[in-house]
């Protein structure tokens, strides 16, 4: 368990026990917040048994995936942790980023 705590106290930078427990519940109560989005947002566009799994992805990563950024910035905002949230979004969006880039370029240079 110590390996652990020291693990994540340096990779996430954070100073004691506390912080980490509170970025562990900011990652766990945004989590389920997200589901009770997507939940609502399937409903709401009348999806169901036989909706198309594409339509389900596309919905997923136009709808969910964003909820779930703006629920954990706030979340760690409200449980003090904004700092922390705020890094770790920086560090996941310059992933994506570079993500999206390749997969860009990797249909470009398809199309050609």
């Amino acid at each position: 368990m110590k390996k652990i705590y020291q693990y994540l106290k340096e990779r996430w930078k954070l100073e004691n026990p506390w912080q980490i427990a509170l970025a562990l519940l900011t990652f766990s109560i945004s989590g389920m917040s997200v589901l009770y989005v997507r939940k609502i947002a399937f409903q709401l566009l009348g999806f169901d048994a036989q909706t198309p799994l594409w339509e389900e992805a596309i919905t997923w990563i136009i709808v969910v995936v964003p909820s779930y950024q703006v629920l954990f910035i706030l979340y760690g905002t409200v449980l003090g942790q904004f700092d922390f949230v705020w890094r770790f979004q920086k560090r996941n969006l310059q992933r994506l980023k570079k993500f999206y880039n390749h997969l860009i370029s990797f249909f470009m240079l398809e199309s050609n």
